[in-house]
């Protein structure tokens, strides 16, 4: 981990730390108002999104929501990011996204099979949470992104609906709270909870509970 990730991440966790002794749900959007571009959607239920997670994943223990590194305060009606036909503010840096393509991404991120879920991870060799996971997969392609969920869904460009997502694209759900990789024909790949490992699973994002969908990079194949 970087200088910079090391102080954000103190930050973050000085916040969330403030928030929660004040009785208030800890919330990882640090920038004023919400960028329009990532949509809106209603604010989730903890427990709900704590049991659809878990069941998710065919795991035992639930999650424990206000731990979860990409936590998100996003209020107003359920939209997803795409239908919005907005780029994302967010700028990428790095190799640039010309030479790379969600193929890819996908090719990557298959990599990290196995690595075990570690809140606040960045480390393969140590685990990785859902965003930190993300961040690591376009970070060996020479794209940088954000740290967390709730700047991650702002990057690229919107995605209209799961039936257009490409391999590659990224799969924001219940408001911010959680992040994975869409690799194509109905599966993902995620870092999903304590106690679980990176896995390769039906993506259990539906219509109902997504938030965006981004395309970071050129799309991959069907």
């Amino acid at each position: 981990m970087s200088m910079t990730e090391a102080i954000g991440r103190i930050q973050s966790i000085e916040s969330m730390l403030q928030q929660l002794s004040q009785g208030v749900r800890p919330q990882t959007a640090t920038s004023g108002t919400a960028d329009p571009s990532a949509g809106t959607a209603s604010s989730p239920d903890a427990a709900s999104f704590a049991q659809a997670l878990s069941s998710a994943v065919g795991g035992s223990t639930t999650p424990d929501v206000g731990q979860l590194a990409s936590s998100s305060g996003l209020d107003g009606t359920t939209a997803l990011s795409g239908l919005s036909g907005t780029a994302g503010t967010g700028a990428l840096s790095g190799a640039g996204t010309g030479a790379v393509t969600g193929d890819a991404v996908v090719a990557d991120a298959k990599k990290y099979v196995g690595v075990p879920y570690v809140w606040g991870g960045t480390n393969p060799a140590v685990g990785m949470d859902c965003s930190g996971f993300v961040q690591r997969v376009f970070k060996d392609l020479g794209v940088d992104l954000p740290r967390v969920v709730s700047d991650q869904m702002r990057q690229g460009t919107p995605v209209a609906s799961l039936a257009q997502a490409k391999p590659g694209d990224l799969l924001v759900s219940f408001g911010g709270e959680h992040i994975s990789i869409y690799l194509g024909n109905g599966k993902a790949i995620d870092a999903p909870v304590p106690g679980q490992t990176i896995q390769i699973r039906d993506a259990w994002e539906q219509q109902s509970n997504l938030t965006a969908i981004r395309r970071i990079v050129p799309a991959g194949g069907s």
